[in-house]
């Protein structure tokens, strides 16, 4: 680990202030992916702020009947929440299947976001990444490479790496947005939607954020009601990402909400797809994953999302 500098900060806007001040500065919540990529030398911030004393640690209604989820909630308090257990099931069913117990009380809403990938190329430093050194090449894609839980859409030539959150794809079917604080002191709000980005030409850019935006609170509409349900395929029982997840809203007259987690380097919902959700899990996933790039590792991905969806559907 590199050296690097530390301070606290009084509030939101001041700490996105020094982050933009500051080059290389990054802040510190929870540090769960933070400082093991610094442990490896991934991450190399000249200089941490910590703000963990900013008060953003509560979930507090709002006046449409949602929640507004502070940055420093951890995922452990917002999956115990009752509101959350009681409105938002697919959220609390979401974060209990990522992690460990250990991580989930210390890992936080803000940081779960904004986590980087756990693909396997960018966590070798022998290897080339352009998530880790721009222009350098994607090692995933490379002749005899592994590629089993990487993308298969909404990937480029550049990179295939998946978003690892499960909380996120939760987030995505509940048409969560984003807060945040901007250097000069104005907010902003982003639907997660639009909050991470495809890799194009530039996978080194994951998040709308800019330079020094600090996250300061994650707001969820109203409930929706309906059944709601997640379900996480994986190679083991616990403490492993997702090959596919499915986070599931499903409503008495069979419409509702779809989106897919560990296929893509975001959580991954359409609208089209939504609408097909009365025809069976073919027809949403013909939509879903119209235009799906596999790798011959991971192309058995799409079967199993239809599959995982087929299943929970049947359940009901």
């Amino acid at each position: 680990m590199r050296a690097f500098s530390y301070e606290k900060v009084a509030d939101p806007a001041a700490a996105a202030a020094r982050a933009a001040e500051v080059e290389g500065a990054k802040f510190l919540a929870g540090g769960t992916n933070l400082l093991d990529l610094m442990k490896l030398e991934i991450e190399t911030p000249v200089h941490l702020i910590d703000v963990n004393g900013l008060g953003l640690d509560e979930v507090t209604e709002t006046e449409d009947g949602g929640l507004r989820i502070g940055t420093l909630v951890t995922n452990t308090a917002l999956s115990a929440d009752e509101r959350v257990r009681r409105d938002y099931p697919v959220l609390t069913r979401a974060i209990a299947a990522g992690a460990s117990g250990q991580l989930r009380n210390k890992a936080t809403t803000g940081g779960n976001l904004l986590q980087r990938t756990r693909c396997p190329y960018f966590y070798d430093t022998a290897m080339p990444c352009n998530k880790r050194e721009p222009g350098s090449g994607c090692g995933a894609l490379t002749e005899g490479a592994f590629s089993r839980q990487l993308g298969v859409i909404g990937t480029s030539d550049n990179c295939i790496a998946t978003h690892p959150s499960d909380m996120a794809v939760a987030m995505r079917v509940l048409d969560a947005t984003v807060e945040t604080v901007t250097p000069n002191g104005m907010t902003r709000r982003i639907p997660l939607e639009e909050f991470h980005l495809l890799p194009g030409d530039t996978p080194q850019e994951e998040n709308a954020l800019m330079p020094g935006e600090l996250i300061t609170h994650v707001t969820l509409p109203a409930p929706v009601g309906g059944t709601q349900k997640y379900h996480k395929a994986r190679d083991r029982a616990s403490y492993a990402f997702a090959l596919v997840s499915v986070a599931l809203i499903r409503q008495p007259d069979g419409s509702g909400r779809v989106a897919l987690g560990g296929v893509a380097p975001k959580p991954w919902r359409s609208d089209e797809a939504d609408a097909e959700l009365p025809n069976g899990a073919r027809a949403v996933m013909a939509h879903l994953l119209e235009g799906a790039r596999p790798t011959e590792e991971n192309a058995f991905k799409i079967t199993l999302a239809e599959r995982a969806l087929a299943a929970m559907l049947a359940e009901e």
